[in-house]
């Protein structure tokens, strides 16, 4: 398990070894950034290195993605989102740099991003199977795209990040 919290915003991913499930779950309280923020998580470890390139994509089993409890606005509460509103973003990495010297911060590299909602269900067993193609993950140098980038080394990647705003 791995737990991040910034602000008021506590994020967690439960990984079983077992199985090729993961769990991403936690807080966003976007009332205390005023209406903004997101929650995210990454895999760990600098040596890491997933060779996906037999494959024609990634396919993510969404179950009980944020909700099935559909929020609605209010006057009480108008930083409440519906599901429709929520973004989801499935970021890769072929490249990590050492630490910069001058500050010890990661420093940024190309991310490879796909942006997708989940529909809402008042099902909350129901389970949402969304297929990425490579061809659909979009090249990105801090959050700017990068029409010029090279492809994703699917043989190298080494980071894999879900975030949601």
């Amino acid at each position: 398990m791995h737990i991040t919290d910034v602000g008021g915003i506590v994020s967690y991913l439960d990984c079983s070894a077992q199985d090729t499930i993961a769990r991403f779950h936690g807080n966003l309280d976007i009332a205390t950034l005023g209406g903004a923020g997101f929650a995210s998580q990454r895999t760990t470890g600098e040596d890491r290195c997933w060779d996906l390139s037999a494959y024609d994509g990634l396919e993510l089993d969404l179950v009980d993605a944020d909700g099935a409890r559909n929020h609605s606005k209010g006057e009480n509460a108008p930083w409440l989102t519906s599901l429709a509103e929520k973004r989801y973003t499935l970021i890769l990495k072929d490249e990590l740099l050492p630490p910069n010297p001058e500050n010890d911060r990661e420093q940024s590299t190309i991310s490879y991003e796909f942006d997708f909602r989940v529909e809402d269900s008042s099902n909350r067993n129901k389970s949402t199977h969304l297929f990425v193609p490579w061809s659909d993950l979009k090249a990105t140098y801090r959050g700017r795209g990068q029409k010029d980038a090279p492809a994703l080394n699917r043989s190298g990647i080494k980071r894999m990040s879900l975030m949601m705003r």
